[in-house]
């Protein structure tokens, strides 16, 4: 059986579509590579910012869930998404951007021998950027060429997600004895795993925390998160591999931009897998990724009825000109 070979995705849930749009495009200069609605709620937006060309391994995804309150984060979640950048540097311009712009931040640190910058948006959700100027593994992805980003500090990539847990020891054996990851450091309550060709880009960190209340999910947290994997056949492999620990999957779902498999590993920890293809570039030009509602082909005959239930955001970007911002 082939084994993960890092993340591939991040899903997490927002307040506002709309606001979600701009802090991605106008602030962090991630491309929205695809706006489609959630397949299992079509009344719900699920956007996909990611590298230029959608890759994988480079995209964080947002439902917009009508009504939804707003998240408490605790222990027992998926805490931080991390994002990619080039170098140290980087994340010089990055405080300089985040202090202009209002965002904030807790200042350049380190963890694990990187320098790291976190930092929130508008609804709490946590973020962290981190340097890839000692990395080695995982490649990254392709900045968005045409965002107001200077190439050499913009975004790549995912980085490690965090996860704070209550129960430390049985998840350091869902890590290594499911999930095949290796623990290769700690600082403190802070664990560091690694699977695959290794690096930022495939590497989790899992904090025990048996302080904190119980997080509860809501708008400002994440949803769940996903590893990359090779192919269905390999799908198929880690479906039985799941069972045979008696974990619960949702076995194999389409999701046309890639192939699925769901486990709860703990509590409100939901870990997806998914293919690194066919990908986001099937079904619109490059030019005009995620411009127009894309729908896969077993809702395309729902189009009119979806389009009646959500609203219209503009994100048509291929007639704008964004100049770099190099302050």
């Amino acid at each position: 059986m082939n084994g993960l070979k890092g993340m591939h995705h991040v899903t997490a849930i927002t307040s506002s579509a709309e606001e979600n749009y701009k802090f991605f495009t106008y602030v962090l200069g991630m491309r929205l590579i695809k706006k489609t609605v959630n397949q299992d709620d079509i009344q719900t937006y699920h956007l996909f910012f990611a590298d230029d060309k959608g890759s994988p391994g480079t995209d964080m995804t947002f439902f917009d869930f009508p009504g939804i309150p707003k998240g408490s984060h605790g222990t027992n979640e998926i805490y931080r998404t991390a994002f990619r950048v080039p170098s140290d540097a980087a994340l010089d311009y990055w405080v300089k951007r985040f202090n202009r712009l209002n965002v904030h931040h807790n200042g350049i640190k380190e963890q694990f021998g990187k320098k790291v910058l976190s930092f929130v948006d508008f609804d709490d959700q946590q973020y962290q950027l981190i340097s890839d100027q000692n990395n080695e593994g995982v490649a990254s992805g392709t900045p968005w060429q045409n965002g107001p980003i200077p190439l050499e500090f913009a975004i790549t990539g995912l980085g490690p997600i965090t996860v704070r847990i209550q129960d430390f020891k049985y998840f350091k054996q869902v890590m290594e004895k499911i999930l095949m990851f290796k623990e290769i450091d700690q600082e403190d309550s802070f664990h560091l795993f690694e699977v695959g060709e290794g690096g930022n880009g495939a590497q989790v960190i899992v904090e025990e925390n048996v302080v904190l209340p119980m997080a509860k999910q809501g708008y400002g947290t994440v949803h769940h998160a996903a590893f990359r994997i090779d192919d269905l056949e390999t799908l198929h492999q880690w479906d039985q591999h799941y069972r045979s620990f008696g974990l619960q999957t949702s076995g194999y779902v389409d999701r046309f931009f890639f192939k699925s498999l769901y486990t709860r590993v703990a509590p409100q920890i939901l870990f997806e897998l998914a293919t690194d293809g066919p990908g986001f570039m099937g079904d619109e030009p490059y030019e005009t990724l995620g411009e127009k509602l894309s729908l896969p082909p077993f809702l395309e005959d729902k189009r009119k009825e979806i389009e009646g239930m959500v609203r219209h955001i503009d994100t048509e970007r291929s007639t704008k000109h964004f100049e770099k911002e190099y302050e």
